[in-house]
């Protein structure tokens, strides 16, 4: 089981992490991209936490429907689209639940991953941030039944993989792919904020 509560401290440590490493993101993105995913990101994410403060216990799917939409109004570029689309499609698919399954919580992880490769139009090995997204959510579906922790631990595990093979491929969407050859050898920072999220809901169900 996923509690709301857990789902708070997720949201919240997400915005953490992000904060503390928005910086690292940003100087990520000046090499390949707009040079702002750290700030926009972490002004996002403070957005989400701002609301959480006196909101209570919704349903998780009004709480994740929430996050998206205010990511998608204060994050600029493509970040906030995307990260939008991935917390609203999570929340539609968990709706009026206060606590999840595990199996629940699995395919709603997987409804906004597929979200976000829908509405980027992207695979795996393009170099964006669903190199991370995509076999994180696949590995936690995969270890539902080790319980929620372990699948949150191999969810994270598979996100730092993804976005470490991305590192020597050549981008084929996004800004960074304007670069062509020249974006080989970079990490990407979409894929790297991607393995922030899950090593946050890892935090989040060793700690709650």
């Amino acid at each position: 089981m996923i509690t709301h509560a857990q789902c708070v401290a997720w949201l919240r440590g997400f915005a953490d992490i992000i904060d503390a490493n928005k910086t690292f993101l940003t100087d990520l993105d000046s090499a390949i991209g707009d040079a702002d995913h750290g700030t926009n990101m972490a002004r996002g994410m403070k957005a989400v936490v701002k609301k959480l403060h006196g909101a209570g216990t919704p349903p998780l799917g009004a709480m994740f429907k929430s996050a998206g939409m205010t990511l998608v109004g204060t994050v600029g570029g493509s970040s906030g689209p995307l990260y939008g689309t991935f917390f609203m499609k999570l929340g539609m698919a968990l709706g009026e639940v206060k606590d999840a399954s595990l199996p629940t919580f699995a395919a709603a992880l997987k409804a906004g991953c597929d979200g976000v490769t829908a509405r980027s139009r992207t695979a795996v090995g393009e170099k964006t941030m669903v190199d991370a997204l995509t076999p994180a959510a696949d590995a936690f579906e995969a270890a539902v039944d080790d319980g929620p922790l372990a699948a949150a631990e191999a969810a994270a595990a598979a996100a730092r993989q993804g976005r470490d093979e991305g590192i020597p491929l050549v981008a084929r969407k996004g800004r960074a792919s304007y670069l062509g050859e020249r974006s080989a050898g970079h990490q990407d920072p979409g894929a790297t904020s991607a393995t922030y999220l899950f090593e946050a809901l890892a935090t989040a169900l060793r700690e709650g």
